[in-house]
């Protein structure tokens, strides 16, 4: 395929139809991110000295202020006969050249991007319709140019289904990981397990060696002595329990303890080695670091302290709680911040099977944030400490965590291999683009102005210019 090198002004000629009545109805604006023209909204516009010009379909139109952020198109037929002022220029297209094509050329591989450079003024910033024709543009045969798009529009097709599948795929994805969740915490992926050992110690034990080390840590002052928690109703049980398990409320299972920011203006208070967590770094199961860090006079002398080790974190305050509830285990020791609390569990090995129910129960904590009407999202304590929990046997818990963690890293797969899909099919776009107009050395867009001329179903376990 061969084709010449061309300047935009050698196929675009700027239309100055002025329009003999203005009509607000009858508007056109250029969206941004190459996205096209489209009727404006009516507004209420007042007469003035503004000029407006009649536009026709297939008009190439760009809009002087945004052509760098995409704000450019091609008239469509039921926009036949509206109007733009000159800040969005339209332009006859030469019968030698499809307006699709030159649409095509602006936004392979982002080109429209570095326009950015032919901006300029006071102010706002335009590029005038002058730099813009002093573009250099390959330019094929019509029937090249008509073949070149036909197949740039059926990749653009599989593009976009592809799109909608890989959303649709993680929304399922989405609820096969909370079924997951949800089955564990329920007993349902250990049925078998149980059966197959019937004389595992029960949770009961389990809970009477927890309340006795909570008693302790009280007697040798290393906790306060709290309010008991209020008994379990049967209204609140969300589920039946399999034989073993035993309900307890998450207060009951460690000390819970809430976070603090020192003082923003102390310099010694800030910057130093302590890792101080605060929900932007709530994005993994594990946290050893943290994006901000304090001193440890900060520690000492400000309100936030030291959580012990292997603890599970949560975020009780803040917009994240409008559509999520963050839960991790910090590694080391740390401290968090005031939108936080940490969970101390009082006997080793239980922390991995709290953070599990706590993720498998996210959904329904959320539905318990409470909104201030200033928009404030928090999660008040009687919330969290009176959450009822379904306690299993240690043993059972292992098997648990082990099933869980095996089903989410085949979901991981899944998902994985769904967005190497959708990267094969970017691959196979670049590749016919390039094709377009990259043919020869000279077929590279050039900057060039007028002063210078250089199915998951089968896996489920259960602004505008």
């Amino acid at each position: 395929m061969t084709f010449s090198i061309i300047k935009l002004k050698d196929v675009l000629t700027e239309s100055k139809v002025e329009a003999s009545i203005s009509d607000t109805a009858k508007r056109i604006r250029v969206r941004l991110h190459a996205k096209g023209v489209e009727k404006r909204p009516d507004m209420n516009d007042k007469d003035g000295a503004t000029k407006y010009y009649v536009r026709r379909a297939g008009q190439f139109v760009y809009g002087r202020q945004n052509l760098h952020k995409g704000a450019f198109g091609v008239i469509p037929p039921e926009l036949d006969g509206y109007q733009s002022s000159s800040d969005i220029p339209s332009f006859d297209v030469d019968e030698r050249c499809l307006p699709e094509w030159v649409d095509l050329f602006l936004k392979q591989g982002g080109y429209y991007l570095e326009l950015s450079k032919l901006a300029s003024g006071v102010g706002s910033q335009r590029i005038s319709p002058s730099k813009f024709l002093s573009l250099e543009m390959p330019l094929p045969s019509i029937e090249q140019q008509r073949t070149l798009l036909e197949r740039v529009g059926f990749y653009n097709g599989s593009q976009q289904k592809l799109k909608f599948e890989l959303t649709h795929q993680q929304t399922l994805l989405k609820k096969l990981r909370q079924q997951i969740l949800q089955e564990a915490i329920e007993g349902k992926l250990t049925a078998d397990w149980r059966a197959q050992n019937p004389d595992v110690e029960p949770a009961s034990e389990l809970l009477k060696r927890i309340a006795a080390e909570k008693e302790q840590l009280v007697k040798d002052k290393k906790i306060k002595a709290q309010k008991p928690l209020p008994l379990i109703t049967d209204e609140e049980k969300p589920f039946e329990l399999p034989d073993g398990w035993e309900w307890c409320r998450l207060g009951n299972l460690g000390a819970i303890q809430g976070g603090g920011t020192p003082s923003k203006v102390n310099k010694d208070y800030w910057n130093g080695d302590v890792p101080w967590i605060c929900p932007k770094d709530m994005k993994k199961k594990y946290l050893s670091d943290s994006i901000y860090k304090i001193t440890p006079q900060a520690v000492v002398k400000s309100s936030a302290k030291f959580v012990a080790k292997r603890s599970v974190l949560f975020v009780v305050r803040g917009m994240i709680l409008s559509h999520s509830f963050p839960v991790a285990i910090n590694i080391d020791k740390a401290t968090v911040n005031q939108d936080m609390k940490a969970l101390s569990i009082y006997i080793d090995g239980l922390e991995e099977y709290i953070y599990l129910v706590l993720r498998g129960s996210s959904q329904e904590i959320l539905k318990k944030v409470r909104t201030s009407t200033h928009g404030t999202c928090r999660l008040e304590s009687d919330i969290y400490c009176n959450w009822v929990v379904a306690m299993p046997s240690l043993d059972e818990q292992q098997i648990i965590i082990t099933k869980v963690e095996k089903l989410l890293t085949l979901c991981d797969q899944i998902e994985a291999q769904i967005t190497q899909n959708q990267a094969y099919t970017e691959q196979l776009m670049q590749a016919v683009l390039k094709e377009a107009f990259s043919h020869n050395s000279k077929a590279k867009p050039v900057l060039v102005t007028p002063q210078a001329s250089t199915d998951l179903s089968d896996v489920m376990v259960c602004e505008d210019q």
